[in-house]
């Protein structure tokens, strides 16, 4: 075939390939249908080898084409078979940071080979690259995009793991104005790089300078911020990953690159809004510092005075004579890996006659539906997910709710203006007739505050496991 009949092909295979993309993105804005979309995606990044390998034409050496779709399906293969749910916030975070390596390493790539190999001591990136000038600033904004989004998902992976000062915020001394000078630093970079630098040395420490620099700046902006804002922080790595993508389509002159990238990318500050908007914060506090970080401000009486708890067998009573139970999942319930506990106990009050419905908060848990992954993973019927703004107004009409593992996003204290979730949209479990709260102790969220809905008196603690719990509820039931 001939070059033109092949890059026709390509570009043919390219177009499917992005609607397989952008109908599989829609169709995981649903719980029902995320799976197909899922597989979806999946038939395009397929489609976008394929075309990639026709627009290339014939190689020489394919060996380490297909080493590395061997090495890499394999490795991504085991990675998702073998994690566990509560590890899936991780493996997001880290699939984000290879994303954008990925990206810095297409465009150093083409630095070396259209630079650096052919490069003479009188002339600039901007002069020797494909694109001139506008391909010299889209290979300095891949790098440094891509180095950025890559060192802040290992420190986000590093919280969510509690390897790094057990999630909370680090703050350091002066730190605004250290990543002001660093991101100066940075776009500083862009200039040199492409314009000034001449000559392969000159290319080369310019270029790993702007690295070092990006990789820094990406740790200093993420260590900040709290565990807590960990669901905001993923998507917005998501989207900076699809950004650096795109730039390193401008750089290698790939259309489908761009345009999956930038899908990605809008897609990720979209999802980033609406973490943001769920917590009533805006991305710039967000950024600046998380919750837990309270830096003496005066939180008020952090005590408990009037909690009362129960055991499995009184919450079975009061759940075999309710006729609508909301079940709140949160992170705890991934710890205790009990999502399918959850679902084998709401299956027997179903048998009972009793309405249960999930309750879920967009930032429960530690990455974007989290929550709806977990529960789609024990087979609970979609129909029984149901968001916070659509569930909120059910609860003064229910008999009992049952809290598992969630905290912040039940707590009553966002309506005190001292409060650090002052204005955060909650799930109102405490309008309930009854809420059961399945905990291991009284310790509070990642906000560091006391949970004034403990102290409710329609509230009633359940120490334990929530596994353990949950069986002991759902045996309770089955004798009653």
């Amino acid at each position: 075939m001939s070059p033109e009949l092949l890059k026709n092909i390509a570009f043919l295979v390219y177009i499917t390939s992005t609607i397989c993309f952008i109908l599989g993105l829609k169709r995981t804005t649903k719980v029902s249908t995320a799976r197909s979309g899922n597989r979806l995606a999946a038939v395009g990044m397929l489609l976008a080898v394929v075309g990639t390998l026709i627009e290339l034409g014939v190689i020489d050496d394919y060996r380490w084409i297909v080493g590395g779709m061997v090495a890499g399906g394999l490795i991504g293969g085991l990675m998702a078979k073998r994690v566990e749910m509560t590890e899936m916030p991780e493996l997001v975070a880290l699939l984000n940071g290879f994303g954008g390596a990925s990206s810095a390493l297409v465009a150093l790539s083409v630095v070396w080979s259209e630079v650096v190999e052919v490069a003479t001591a009188e002339q600039t990136v901007a002069e020797l690259v494909t694109g001139g000038a506008a391909s010299a600033v889209t290979i300095a904004l891949s790098v440094i995009i891509g180095s950025i989004t890559l060192t802040g998902s290992v420190i986000a992976l590093l919280k969510l793991k509690e390897k790094l000062n057990k999630g909370a915020p680090i703050m350091l001394p002066a730190r605004h104005m250290i990543n002001a000078v660093l991101l100066l630093a940075a776009v500083g970079g862009i200039g040199y790089l492409g314009f000034v630098a001449v000559g392969p040395d000159d290319v080369v420490v310019a270029a790993l300078a702007v690295t070092a620099v990006s990789l820094v700046l990406g740790v200093l902006l993420v260590i900040p911020i709290g565990g807590a804002d960990m669901p905001v922080v993923v998507s917005l790595l998501n989207s900076y990953s699809g950004i650096a993508a795109a730039m390193a389509g401008f750089v290698i002159n790939n259309p489908l690159l761009i345009v999956v990238g930038a899908t990605v990318g809008a897609a990720g500050l979209i999802l980033t809004q609406i973490m943001c908007v769920a917590m009533n914060r805006s991305l710039l506090n967000v950024l600046v510092g998380g919750f837990g970080a309270n830096e003496g401000a005066d939180l008020g009486d952090q005590e408990y005075h009037s909690v009362t708890s129960c055991g499995p067998e009184e919450a079975a009573m009061v759940l075999d004579a309710a006729e609508s139970v909301i079940i709140i999942p949160g992170y705890g319930l991934a710890v205790a890996q009990a999502q399918h506990t959850c679902r084998e106990l709401a299956d027997e009050m179903i048998k009972r006659g009793t309405k249960v419905t999930y309750a879920i908060h967009p930032v429960a848990g530690r990455m974007p539906g989290h929550m709806n992954v977990l529960l789609a993973e024990a087979d609970v019927p979609y129909e029984q997910l149901i968001e916070m703004d659509q569930i909120n107004g059910e609860f003064k009409n229910t008999d009992a709710v049952i809290v598992v593992g969630a905290n912040d996003v039940v707590n009553p204290a966002n309506t005190d203006p001292k409060s650090p979730i002052y204005g955060m949209p909650i799930l109102n479990a405490h309008e309930a007739r009854s809420v059961f709260i399945i905990k291991r102790s009284l310790s509070p969220g990642y906000a560091g505050i006391k949970n004034e809905l403990f102290d409710y008196p329609n509230a009633m603690m359940v120490y334990g496991d929530a596994k353990k719990i949950m069986q002991q509820m759902t045996t309770e039931l089955k004798e009653l």
